[in-house]
């Protein structure tokens, strides 16, 4: 047998996502302002990438706002936006 084949899967349930934690206390406003910002843009860019943008130039500002408004989260801000173009950038 193919130890491929012997590995698969079978999914029988939804996805459901992992439960949410507090972030850690005692960091600079700073940190949880980038690490937030970071969330936002990987949310953004696997939906962008689930839609069919593969490259950062088919990922305008309106591009990713009109992306958050369909996956139903706040318009990102220009700095996010840039940060989205650059993990679709490094996901190739």
């Amino acid at each position: 047998m193919n130890a491929i084949a012997a590995k698969t899967t079978v999914i029988t349930a939804p996805y459901v996502p992992l439960e949410k934690k507090r972030l850690p206390a005692g960091r600079p406003r700073r940190w949880y302002v980038a690490h937030n910002r970071r969330l936002k843009a990987m949310r953004l860019t696997i939906a962008l990438l689930d839609s069919g943008v593969y490259l950062p130039n088919q990922a305008t500002n309106d591009t990713i706002r009109r992306t958050a408004e369909k996956i139903d989260i706040r318009p990102p801000s220009d700095a996010t936006c840039r940060l989205v173009r650059t993990l679709l950038r490094y996901s190739r």
